[in-house]
Order: C-alpha cells, then structure tokens, then sequence
C-alpha cells in the first residue's frame, strides 16, 4: 500500500479587526490630528491638516474646526475669508466658532454681518458672544451698533451677565457718554472690581477725575488694577500731585508696584520734574526685576530726559538689548530738546543703519533738534528727505517745526512762505511759531498780521494777546497795547500764571509768580533780594521788555524779580550747597530776563541750573546756558 503524502496544515486565517479596535485606533488618530493643529505653524501646514480632517470625515466636525478658525483668525500668518469659508461649510455651527472670529474681527463692517449670519441660522448667542461683539464696536466707537447690540443683549437676557455689563460700560465711556455708562454700572446687583476700575478709568479720560476718585474711595475692594487707573487718570489729566499722594498712600498699604504702576508713576515724576522719585521708582523696577517692556523702557528714558538727565537716560537707552521705535524716537527727541542737534542727527542715523524704519515722530524729533540750533540746512534736507525717501507726508506739526526753525533764524519770509504753500490752513500753533519769530527779530507789521490770526483762531489763549502786546511795547505803540489788554478783559480772557516746580529731598514744591504760600516765603524772598543784589553786581541789568504796561522802568523791575523760576532758584540756593545742580520745571516758555539772571546766578552761586520750559532745556553753567541764546 503506497504511502500517503503528508500535507501540510494552512495556518488559521488572520481575525478580522474588530470595529472596537479600528474605533480606538481612530479616535487617537483624530486626537493627534487636534493637538496637532493647536501647534501648527504655517498656513501651509495647516492646509495639510484641514485635509487629513476632511480624509477622516471631521471637516463638519466643531471642534476640530473651531482649531481651524483659530488658527486662521489670530495666527500672524492666518486667513480671516478662509476662516469665513470653513465656518460657512459647517453644517451645525455653535456659538464658539463664532465668537472666536467675533473676537478677531477689527470692525463691526464685518462682525455685524456675521452675527445676523448667527442669528439667520439660529444659533444662539452665549455669555462671551457680546463681549466680543461690543469690542471692536467700542473700538470705533459706533454708537448705533452698540445700541443695537445692548438693545440683543437685553431681549436675549444677557444684560445681568457681569462680562457683558462691563464691556458696555466701557463701550459707552468710550463714547464719551458717561451718563450712560454709569446707568450700566448702577443697574448692577453686585458690580466686581473690573466694573469699578472700568467706570474710574473712563470717567478719567473723560476729565472727570473728581467723580473717577469719588468712586475709587467707595471701592469695596481694590488690586492694583484698581490703584494704577486712578493714579493714571490724575497723570493724564496733568493733576501730578494727586498721583504722588495717592501713590504714597497705596505703598502705605503696601501694595508692591506692577510695571503698570511704575509706568503711571514715571509719566507723574516726568510732570513734575521729580527726577529723586523717578530714579526710585526705576531702582525699584530693577530691583524687583520687573519686565522692562518696550512701553516701561521708553517712559523710562522720557523721565530721564524730561527731568534734566540725558546723561542717564543715553546709559539706559544703550542698555536696552532690544530697542523699539519708540525708544529710539524718545531718545532723539531727549537729545533735540537738551539742545544737542547734530547728536540727535547722529543718533538717527545709527538708527537708519540698523535697518529700523522711522516714522513721522522719528522725523519731527529731528526737525525739532535742528530748531534748536539752527542748522536750517539740515533741517530743510531732512524735510524733503522724510518725504523723498521714506514717503512720510508732512503733518501740521512738521511744518509747524519748519516754520520755527526759518522763523528764529530770521528767515521770515520764508518762514511765510512754507505757511502759504502748506496743503491745509495752518493752525494757530503754526501760525504762533511766526509770531514768536516775529517778536524777536522785532518785525512790526508782519507780527501784527500773524499776531490777529493767531487770536481768531485761538480767541481764549492768553499767551497770544500777550505775545502781540509786547511786539506793540517794542515799537512804542501803547495805545495798541491798551486795546489787546481789554480785548483780554472783554473776553475774559486770563494769562496762565508762570508756575515753577522744583524737587528737594524727594518731594516737589511748586511756585507761582509773586506767590507767598511757601512755608519758606519770608527766607525765600530775602534770597530773591540778596541774589539780585549780588548779579548786579556783576553787570545784570533787567529786561524790560517783556513787561508791555506804559510804566516808569523801575516798576517795570519790580513784577520780574518774583517770577517763578526766580523765586524756585531761590529756593534751590536756600537747600543747596555750591557745586550741586538745581532742577526746575516750568509751564511757560522762559522769560528774556529769567535766562539773563540764570546765568549770571550760575557763575555767581557756583550751581549748575537745568530749567525745563514748555519748549526745551536750558543748562546754565558758569554764566553760559547751552542754548547759546539761541532760543
């Protein structure tokens, strides 16, 4: 019997996989795709996951597409119609894919549309939907659509939701309506500390700091949030003071210093010439190593600059490790307004080399710079360059800058001319820079003409009336002088007092012309007498030509002694030693005869005088100023 062959056994087919296991595996699949997309990095990229989502059947899915959205709406490289297009394809829309591109928006030209778009297919709005509605339209301040919104947000039931009450709150304030606003923040059954901050902090842009403050003290709790929009509402509304105290009282209570904070308390010191409390509150951000922002690093260096010390404001600016536009405009405008044109011109240029991009304040800051030196040259290139090279079109203030710098150095009919070929009207800050020109190079006839514009368009600035009745003075036209005086009185029209600030052992003492409410009036005023006495010696004759009444010249003397950088230097020399530095800061343009006392005063005294008018800095050292009278 023949042997049978022996066959081999076929092994066992493979199981066929479960539906469990294929669920799982793309479940996980679609898991990774998700956190993939949250770490995209590319419009490209991203392409690529839109469509993997679409190969495993979630192109409809929310989620997924939510990510998508994000993405495309704040990713620097995103795509806001794309975003539009996906979200239109989602059959089941919710509220989140919405009010992430609510959120992304810039205007309510495209937000509006697409909340209509919500409505139509009948998808509800949620708590966060009008807040991101309402921003944009407080952006624009669009008073019709955020009526509209409130008036949806009311019928929706979403008017006791707390983000929604507060984002009204600010849309109004915004919109200068006060009234308004505070009607939101009343209704509200228990209003947190963003409803209070929001309400001080419009309330404060609105110049309504008494009723910000009044507020802030009823405050049931406060952060630093809180601390920082009061502080920063009396800094913006120049109440410099206020800001001191109330920041004394919130260390009082220690609370630590945010960036916030120290940036409000540095534009207060840069107000009031503080320089002591300015470098504290910079120690203090180094010490604390609080992260110097672009925005912190630039008031920094404005306070350094504004308070009298370029030197330190140069060593932080050099320190930056990275420096914004910002920073660099600052520090050109510091070295412009301390009188040092052509660093100011080298600073720019280094700028140029670094490939940073000026703007129309890098251009005015050196324009400014070679006005107060009088490098016409210069600043008439720089002028057409800003234009040729870079595209910037003059503003108002850069012909005003042109204007002031042809007009002091006695280029008058060109200085005219500029105004007359300017592509708007000038404005009265134009026009007075002419009639300041005019003033000191004593032209009459134009000054009168310039003089009656200047007034029509700013009828209830002081200083113009002034202006034009001491070039009348000049020319012995007394009569012409009486006139402006009761057009001033008709009009009710006041000078602004000539007010000097001076800082001593951390505080800041503040004078008026002729004011006596000093606690050392009595000394300072013997030191007034004795300081004039003394730089007569010397061969100090008054300046009366400033002083426009029709009066015998040793009357004329008397007023000029108590001017209020007068009575600050005094002051100074009261509280100082020989050798020290005495800075002051004053709200008006310094007087012909102050700038003649305070050099002789320096070389006298032995002490270097920083005064900061409202145009620039004078540093009076040995009876030299840096100005070179050229001012």
């Amino acid at each position: 019997m023949a042997a049978s062959a022996v066959v081999p056994a076929s092994p066992p087919p493979a199981p066929a996989p479960s539906s469990a296991s294929s669920g799982r595996r793309l479940a996980t699949e679609r898991a990774t795709l998700r956190s993939s997309i949250d770490s995209c990095r590319s419009l490209a990229e991203l392409r690529q996951y839109h469509s993997q989502l679409i190969r495993l059947g979630l192109s409809s899915d929310n989620d997924a597409a939510g990510r998508l959205i994000k993405f495309l709406a704040f990713h620097p490289s995103g795509d806001i119609p794309y975003a539009l297009r996906l979200l239109a394809l989602l059959p089941h829309p919710d509220p989140f894919v919405f009010n992430t591109l609510f959120r992304a928006l810039p205007c309510p030209a495209l937000s509006l549309p697409l909340y209509a778009d919500m409505l139509r297919r009948s998808v509800a709005p949620n708590a966060f939907t009008f807040p991101s509605l309402l921003n944009p339209i407080s952006a624009a301040r669009d008073l019709r659509s955020g009526r509209q919104v409130h008036a949806h947000l009311l019928k929706l039931g979403f008017h006791t939701h707390p983000f929604s009450q507060n984002n009204l709150i600010h849309f109004y304030l915004n919109c200068g309506l006060a009234v308004d606003g505070r009607s939101v923040f009343d209704r509200m059954d228990q209003p947190d500390v963003v409803s209070w901050t929001t309400m001080i902090s419009g309330l404060s842009k609105l110049d309504m700091v008494d009723d910000a403050r009044e507020l802030f003290d009823r405050m049931p709790q406060r952060n630093s949030v809180s601390w920082n929009a009061m502080i920063s509402g009396y800094t913006q509304n120049g109440l410099f003071k206020q800001a001191f105290e109330l920041f004394d009282r919130m260390r009082s209570q220690g609370i630590e210093l945010d960036r916030f904070v120290a940036a409000s308390m540095l534009a207060a010191c840069t107000g009031m010439g503080a320089l002591e409390q300015g470098k504290w509150i910079h120690g203090y951000i180094e010490r604390k190593r609080i992260e110097l922002d672009p925005k912190l690093a630039t008031t920094i260096i404005d306070m350094y600059c504004k308070c009298g010390c370029l030197d330190k404001a140069y060593e932080v600016f050099r320190g930056l490790s990275k420096k914004g536009l910002s920073s660099w405009n600052c520090m050109i405008g510091g070295l412009a307004m301390h009188g040092h044109g052509k660093d100011a011109i080298e600073l720019f240029k280094e700028m140029e080399k670094g490939a940073m991009v000026p703007d129309d304040i890098t251009l005015l800051n050196v324009l400014s710079a070679c006005a107060h030196v009088g490098m016409v040259a210069e600043g008439q290139h720089y002028f057409r360059y800003m234009v040729d090279e870079y595209g910037i079109v003059p503003k108002m203030e850069h012909f005003g800058c042109m204007v002031d710098l042809l007009g002091r150095a006695g280029l008058l009919a060109e200085a005219k001319k500029v105004i007359e070929e300017m592509p708007v009207d000038a404005d009265a800050a134009v026009l007075g820079a002419l009639l300041g020109a005019c003033k000191i190079h004593g032209n009459a006839d134009m000054g009168e003409q310039i003089g009656r514009q200047v007034i029509k368009l700013d009828p209830y600035n002081g200083g113009r009336y002034v202006l034009l009745a001491n070039l009348f003075a000049s020319t012995g036209r007394w009569d012409d002088v009486a006139k402006m005086r009761t057009l001033m009185n008709d009009r009710g029209v006041n000078k602004e007092p000539g007010c000097s600030m001076i800082e001593m052992d951390g505080r800041v003492h503040e004078f008026i012309a002729g004011g006596k409410s000093h606690p050392q009036a009595r000394e300072i005023y013997a030191m007034v007498n004795e300081m004039l006495e003394r730089i007569r010696a010397e061969g100090y004759v008054p300046d009366t030509s400033g002083v426009f009444h029709d009066i015998d010249e040793e009357e004329k003397e008397n007023p000029l002694y108590y001017h209020s950088e007068k009575l600050a230097i005094a002051f100074g020399l009261l509280n100082t030693s020989s050798g020290d530095t005495i800075r002051i800061s004053k709200n008006l343009r310094v007087c012909k005869d102050c700038h003649v006392a305070s050099k002789f005063i320096s070389k006298v005294f032995n002490r270097d005088i920083i005064v900061r008018d409202r145009n620039r800095f004078h540093h009076f050292k040995g009876g030299e100023c840096s100005c070179k009278d050229y001012w």
